[in-house]
């Protein structure tokens, strides 16, 4: 089973432009332990590419998630986010904290109140979010997977499934009353091969905060693609 006899729920939300196309190598390594693993795709990316239209925002892609949550009626859950999805698995905690046993932040924005990617993200972003505002676009053209410092036999991969992500997602502000502090077992883990001065951030954040374990993965951005067995690994400590 690994690490315990009990399987365990997880719940792995991607980030940015991505889809539940990136959790296939961790996905199907939990599932092959005997856990159960949902990995939806946000409205408007991946297999859902069709759905982008005006009006998805944050509180879309926290719908999205809050929905599988309650719909398959899901315990006690291992929620994971990566990148972006630190803004929608922290508002997801708001409404749903009771269906929560651990809470992972992989590589991700950890916000304050108010805050919204475009406050958290790097230049390059705010610059495109702003052209696209501009132009009018719904969406946000993707970031080729060698900025994300993506190993190079799997930047063609990432590059052909990675979509335009919905412009009004990153730039309504979340609202938290600290939620995610509350929850019992909360964990960040920062991909060391991946300059970011947001992510960096959001370690500073957490540093010396109790409940909270910090680790780090010797790899770029995308670690559920670079590193899928240390990732399985990690998560099952985390449950």
């Amino acid at each position: 089973m690994g690490r315990s006899d009990m399987p365990k729920t997880f719940v792995l939300i991607h980030g940015a432009w991505h889809g539940g196309w990136c959790w296939v190598r961790v996905r199907d390594r939990l599932q092959a332990l005997g856990h159960r693993v949902f990995t939806p795709t946000l409205t408007g990316v991946g297999e859902r590419q069709h759905l982008l239209a005006p009006g998805i925002d944050l509180s879309t892609h926290v719908a999205d998630v809050l929905n599988v949550l309650r719909f398959e009626d899901l315990r006690d859950v291992v929620l994971c986010g990566h990148s972006y999805a630190g803004l929608v698995i922290s508002m997801v905690a708001e409404d749903a904290a009771d269906r929560i046993g651990s809470i992972v932040y992989l590589d991700a924005f950890y916000p304050f109140d108010g805050e919204s990617m475009l406050n958290l993200t790097g230049q390059a972003v705010r610059d495109a979010i702003a052209a696209g505002q501009e132009r009018g676009d719904l969406g946000v053209p993707a970031r080729p997977a060698a900025a994300f410092h993506v190993n190079e036999n799997d930047r063609a991969w990432v590059d052909a499934l990675c979509r335009p992500h919905p412009i009004g997602s990153m730039t309504q502000g979340v609202r938290l009353t600290g939620a995610a502090e509350r929850i019992a077992k909360r964990a960040y883990i920062r991909a060391r091969d991946y300059p970011n001065p947001g992510f960096d951030a959001a370690v500073e954040r957490l540093k010396g905060k109790p409940g909270w374990r910090l680790s780090e993965a010797a790899c770029g951005h995308d670690v559920m693609v670079d590193e899928p067995r240390w990732l399985v690994e990690k998560l099952l400590e985390l449950a």
